[in-house]
């Protein structure tokens, strides 16, 4: 475990608030916090209570430029910022800026690692800094870490169900026979689903997971991007479907895979008792290994403490 770090950390949604309130319990402190439009920076550590409640009364974290967070005097910069597709900006000049000054990178956004993973393999080269990216796959869940322990060499493949409002869905569609757009509108009244469910539901989000997790098993010796993947999401999955599988034992899940050769993401039968048949909001990822053989990793795979723990994590295995 490494001692305690000084952490930025750009981005006040779920979880880079919820880094901000857990840091200290991990034995570190935030000395810089920006949102979009403010930033308060401290070099002895921010009041995080204080700055946590004043973004939810006046809706920003403090007085200075966002900007004064990325050049604060940190060890590790946390990026949290929203994923963006293609150039994946603003979090890759952020990603950059840390690095050129040889500080330390943890990403909760995917855009870089899926959308720019060699360029940002070419900057940590030339940098002294590290970056680490668990929370970009699967919440709390230990995936892209398991791989490390195992060597990305002696894993084949990787696969899951790593979309939680989607899995919620077709859950529940599968539980009280009613079709999509009902479990939908449920989905988004209980908070599961967005307003614009669209990244997840027509499984852009677990395409994007699987994407970084090919990058991972190639190690460099080939680059994939969303554009590489072949995706189909859960929306033209009819209730009648779930009743069909159901008969014969089965049920649909959106289930993601990814090699070294490429990456597929679509709905699939699966039988009711098998592992890849969890239920609600959990995630779960099956790595085939060629002396492990297959390991399952389940958990919670979003939500803000739990993406966070992700994110400490990583913090927690630089030096």
């Amino acid at each position: 475990m490494s001692d305690g770090k000084r952490l930025a950390v750009l981005g006040a949604g779920a979880v880079g608030s919820s880094v901000v309130d857990l840091a200290a319990e991990y034995g570190h402190e935030v000395v810089a916090f920006a949102d979009s439009s403010s930033a308060v920076v401290d070099a002895d550590g921010i009041d995080a209570a204080a700055t946590l409640e004043r973004k939810q009364s006046a809706g920003t974290v403090g007085d200075d430029d966002p900007d004064a967070a990325l050049e604060a005097d940190y060890d590790v910069l946390v990026e949290a910022t929203p994923t963006t597709l293609g150039d994946a900006e603003p979090g890759f000049s952020h990603l950059e800026a840390a690095l050129e000054r040889d500080r330390h990178v943890v990403l909760a956004n995917k855009g870089p690692v899926a959308e720019r993973y060699g360029d940002v393999r070419a900057l940590e080269r030339e940098s002294a800094g590290e970056v680490r990216f668990e929370a970009t796959v699967g919440g709390a869940i230990p995936i892209i870490s398991t791989v490390e322990d195992l060597s990305p060499s002696h894993v084949t493949a990787a696969r899951g169900v790593l979309n939680g409002t989607a899995n919620f869905i077709l859950s529940r569609m599968a539980a009280e026979g009613i079709d999509y757009e009902h479990v939908l509108a449920e989905a988004q009244d209980l908070g599961v689903a967005e307003a614009d469910p669209t990244f997840d539901v027509e499984g852009t989000d677990a395409a994007l997971k699987c994407v970084i997790l090919a990058n991972v098993l190639s190690e460099g010796e080939r680059e994939f991007t969303l554009s590489d993947a072949d995706v189909e999401g859960i929306t033209n999955v009819p209730g009648s479907a779930l009743e069909l599988a159901a008969e014969d034992g089965r049920t649909i899940r959106l289930v993601g895979e990814a090699t070294r050769e490429g990456i597929r993401v679509g709905p699939r039968l699966v039988p009711q008792n098998a592992a890849l048949a969890v239920t609600g909001t959990r995630n779960i990822a099956q790595l085939e290994t060629t002396n492990a053989g297959q390991l399952n990793l389940s958990g919670r795979g979003a939500g803000g403490p739990e993406t966070a723990s992700a994110v400490l994590g990583d913090v927690g295995r630089l030096d």
